[in-house]
């Protein structure tokens, strides 16, 4: 019999998935909050630059380490800093988050704006400060000594902002290119995560509406999987239920010796669908051979088993075809996986005193929520609600996750609102925001141009294969009309014809918000202008050949040249590049895959203001070497955000 999983709650919900570590204890700073202070004399003053030398002194020597920890992450090594010194500027006013922020004016590349914040909590309490500027301009002067900062200064009311050195920015880009962008990984404090997405139902074609599942969980794992998280990829498919009843009864109709059945001989896997939905409508008789059979299947009998597993391989064969396109991979646990973990899970709950009987039925009430969460159907029988349940109860316990996504469209909300609020009550998942957590992706729908659901014009929604198929063809239409047939081998055109194509759909699905819907259009979509999958892969495929152009061995310049950023277009790159760490943590903690397609494309235009300006010439310049690991610089980068988000490459055009 299966128990309850019972965790214990963290102390306090972390401010984000990649919260960082709070210094341990401070020796010098006061236990308990002083009495209000008198005037200050020289006797005070001196005890107090003793603090902040002491602070700053222990701050010295625990640094390195916290860099290790935060390497690449500009914005967390800039809270590790800004921490020492909100410890020392308010000493009695605990757990003080630093607001760091990337500056969006011209007085720094990043702000600290806690000033504002901290005056309103000390004013009144026989503070030394006359109001946040002062809290700003204290802030700033007990900062701890930084190879990383160029100078600060404070603003308004007290933003301090910080202008980063240049030195140190031009010796973490190159430390990047030798040690290999993994070293900027995000580091969240999960160690296994399941990502449930895609989820066709065997027996129906994958259409464009399992598109965004599938793209939006297989970019979700990448990011997790880019930050040293052991990812579980769950394609939960629907492989369990009555309507195998009838597609068993159809198969045995159609083809006696049902084990001969293959996939060619099956046909269109949605029409043999239709056929026998349509007769189990139609015919009382074939209705209840139907409705046996499910009784049968469910009992274990072992022809009925053996059709079933025929129709599963059937289905999977067609689906390999759309993730072999789409370069996704994923292990199959359907539902027919967890319905044995159904009663024991049931029961569990039962005994808790959770599950109650509602006219027939076996609910759970969810507080705020003013129907009931139907976990045995009035029949006896099981639904979508019981294998969710216990799904959800098997990669807690079985599979030891701490963090488990479902990716579906947003009408699912509610159900799995209800699921994770049952799972609480249970003591399954802690109260709040707190790990082991599951948390619901929603996305919109896939609009045609006529603003509807995208659909083919005799109203079918559109196979994934075929849809997936025609991109690729326009891809390679395209390179042949510039002329590349006759310069290319027949490969290299497949191959780019591939990653053009495929990265195309990826790209214009990726690139908006997932709550949003979006217009489905191949012209926009393909089109080597703009914010799209072409224009961003022939970017590379250019800084890629200004390299090949030079001449020069990149490898060799990574570990003997040095690269400068005197430029001010030089330093805007490489202060891009720098923020890539943070913005990867940002896509993930907010499970928002638009965020990376941003910084890409504002990646490439930075990078491409920076090579058209005559001041800045690459080949043939007295600062080759140094443009030149810039431009390698910015080609890693973009090739890690291809890879998060399932794009190939191309190296030339």
């Amino acid at each position: 019999m299966l128990t309850p999983l019972t965790l214990l709650v963290p102390p306090a919900s972390p401010p984000s998935l990649f919260s960082f570590n709070r210094f341990s204890h401070f020796p010098f700073l006061p236990t308990s909050p002083p009495p209000p202070p008198p005037p200050l004399t020289d006797l005070l003053r001196v005890v107090s630059r003793r603090l902040v030398l002491a602070t700053k002194t222990q701050s010295i020597t625990t640094m390195a380490a916290q860099e290790e920890e935060c390497k690449g992450n500009v914005k967390a090594q800039l809270a590790k800093l800004f921490e020492v010194s909100l410890k020392v500027t308010v000493p009695n006013e605990a757990d003080v988050d630093p607001l760091i922020a990337a500056c969006t004016g011209k007085f720094g590349d990043y702000q600290c704006n806690n000033a504002m914040g901290l005056w309103s909590k000390i004013k009144g309490k026989g503070t030394q400060f006359c109001g946040p500027p002062a809290v700003g301009e204290a802030i700033k002067n007990n900062l701890p000594t930084s190879e990383m900062i160029d100078s600060c200064s404070v603003a308004g009311p007290g933003f301090v902002n910080v202008v980063l050195s240049k030195n140190w920015m031009a010796k973490s880009i190159q430390m990047m290119l030798i040690e290999g962008i993994d070293t900027w990984a995000p580091q969240p404090p999960v160690k296994t995560a399941v990502v449930d997405f895609s989820s066709p139902n065997i027996a129906k074609e994958m259409h464009v509406g399992h598109l965004r599942s599938t793209i939006i969980g297989d970019t979700l794992a990448r990011m997790l999987e880019f930050s040293k998280v052991k990812v579980l990829r769950r394609n939960h498919v629907g492989d369990w239920g009555t309507q195998f009843g009838m597609l068993i009864e159809f198969l045995f109709e159609k083809f006696p010796n049902f084990e001969d059945a293959t996939e060619t001989a099956i046909g269109d896997l949605q029409a043999f669908y239709k056929a026998s939905k349509q007769r189990f409508d139609s015919d009382p008789a074939f209705k209840e051979r139907a409705q046996q059979a499910v009784v049968r299947l469910q009992g274990g009998e072992e022809k009925y088993r053996r059709a079933w597993a025929q129709i599963c391989e059937i289905s999977r064969t067609e689906f390999h075809k759309v993730y072999q396109r789409l370069g996704v991979h994923l292990e199959e646990k359907g539902e027919s996986f967890y319905n044995p973990y159904i009663p024991g899970v049931i029961e569990g709950l039962t005994k808790q005193g959770l599950v109650e009987e509602s006219q027939g039925a076996r609910v759970i009430f969810i507080e705020g929520i003013n129907i009931p969460l139907i976990v045995v159907k009035s029949d006896g029988g099981f639904n979508y609600a019981s294998t969710d349940l216990a799904a959800l109860w098997y990669r807690l316990n079985e599979e030891k996750a701490e963090w488990i996504i479902y990716v579906t469209d947003v009408g699912q909300q509610q159900h799995f609102d209800m699921v994770f609020k049952a799972a609480k009550r249970a003591g399954w998942l802690p109260q709040g925001d707190n790990y082991p957590k599951a948390s619901h992706v929603g996305f919109g729908l896939v609009l045609g141009e006529d603003g509807k659901r995208f659909r083919t014009r005799n109203t079918e929604v559109v196979r994934l294969v075929d849809l997936l198929d025609e991109a690729k063809n326009r891809s390679k239409a395209a390179l042949i009309e510039r002329g590349k047939g006759e310069e290319w081998t027949e490969e290299e055109i497949e191959s780019t014809a591939d990653a053009v194509g495929y990265g195309a759909v990826k790209y214009a699905d990726l690139k908006n918000n997932r709550l949003t819907n979006y217009t489905f259009n191949f012209d926009q979509m393909l089109n080597d202008k703009g914010n799209t999958a072409v224009y961003l892969l022939y970017a590379h495929a250019r800084i890629c050949s200004i390299i090949r152009r030079s001449g020069k061995d990149v490898e060799e310049l990574k570990n003997k040249g040095t690269l400068v950023l005197e430029h001010k277009d030089e330093r805007d790159l490489g202060l891009h590049l720098l923020q890539f760490a943070e913005v990867v943590e940002e896509a993930c903690t907010n499970l928002l895959p638009n965020v990376v397609c941003d910084y890409l494309y504002s990646l490439s235009e930075i990078f491409s203001k920076f090579y058209s300006n005559p001041e800045c010439k690459v080949i043939g310049s007295d600062k080759e070497t140094s443009r030149l690991l810039l431009c390698e610089a910015t080609a890693v980068v973009m090739r890690k955000c291809f890879n998060l988000l399932g794009i190939t490459p191309i190296y030339k055009i």
